[in-house]
């Protein structure tokens, strides 16, 4: 069983509406209802009617109402005591930020913040859902949010409860690994040959924004693998297995040295902003310290 499942479940005792819960959670309807179902096959009993229009809590979910209010309230409680405890609420700022950022961008841009800022202590937690980091800036889980963004790709979040800074830009570039001639052994400029294609997945972000490349220039490939992380990818890339499109910044090395090469021109590239989010209900003062400090 999930906390989010029992916020969920209080989001829509309140709302009576699968849509507007899966607005107010920043989640898609389909997720929402599926997360719904999920707790309700832990109770082991339906908790919404969904056979009534606005929807309606059953006996059991007006039981379990005040008892999920309850859990939910007395974990963050007893988080925040113990932070408090520990110092670590007051002292540390906590980030979120997708798997590859947290690897390339993270490190040096904290170096050139902290003559700003002064000594830092940071907690960094890295994965590849969205979904679950902006519920965790809303959740005072995380601070703040490093994350990539693209117009094809929507964020859902809701920039009337959320500020962001453009921290940079990063490029995603075709690559392949050569072939003994040092010319790439995958590309895409053969139009008899489909492209052996290594995919981020239709879920990740840059699934999302690569759709929106290839809907406006078709290219015949064969999906011959799925990874979420691009160091995933790019493994697959250096053994030969195909071509993908890989942020630029972990591929400089690999570059330089011949390990991989340019599988079509920059035309084929991606461009993606990188922010930084936070939440506006987030008073902690390090916070609005840190942000502050990141305008001078």
């Amino acid at each position: 069983m999930e906390v989010k499942w029992l916020e969920d479940f209080i989001s829509l005792a309140n709302t009576l509406s699968f849509s507007r819960s899966a607005e107010e959670r920043h989640v898609t309807q389909s997720a929402f209802s599926r997360r719904i179902k999920q707790l309700e096959t832990w109770v082991g009993v339906p908790l919404v009617d969904r056979a009534t229009f606005p929807a309606h809590l059953t006996p059991a979910g007006q039981e379990f109402l005040p008892v999920a209010q309850e859990v939910v309230t007395s974990l963050y409680r007893t988080r925040n005591d113990v932070r408090d405890r520990q110092g670590i609420q007051a002292n540390t700022l906590s980030f979120a930020a997708l798997h590859t950022l947290s690897l390339t961008f993270f490190p040096k841009w904290l170096q050139t913040i902290e003559p700003k800022f002064g000594s830092l202590s940071t907690r960094l937690s890295a994965d590849n859902s969205v979904e679950g980091f902006v519920n965790s800036l809303i959740e005072g889980e995380s601070d703040f949010l490093l994350i990539y963004a693209h117009p094809a790709v929507p964020l859902m979040i809701d920039e009337a409860r959320f500020a962001y800074k453009t921290l940079g830009r990063e490029r995603i570039i075709p690559v392949s690994a050569p072939d003994p001639a040092g010319h790439p052994l995958h590309r895409i400029d053969r139009p008899d040959h489909p492209v052996r294609y290594l995919a981020y997945g239709s879920g990740a972000f840059f699934g999302h924004a690569l759709k929106s490349l290839f809907d406006e220039r078709p290219l015949e490939r064969i999906t011959i693998y799925e990874n979420t992380m691009s160091e995933g990818l790019k493994a697959m890339v250096l053994a030969g297995w195909g071509l993908a499109w890989i942020p630029e910044s972990i591929l400089v090395e690999d570059l330089a040295a011949g390990r991989a090469v340019r599988a079509a021109d920059p035309s084929w590239d991606l461009s993606v902003d990188i922010r930084l989010y936070r939440y506006l209900a987030n008073e902690r003062p390090i916070v609005k310290r840190f942000w502050n400090a990141l305008d001078a």
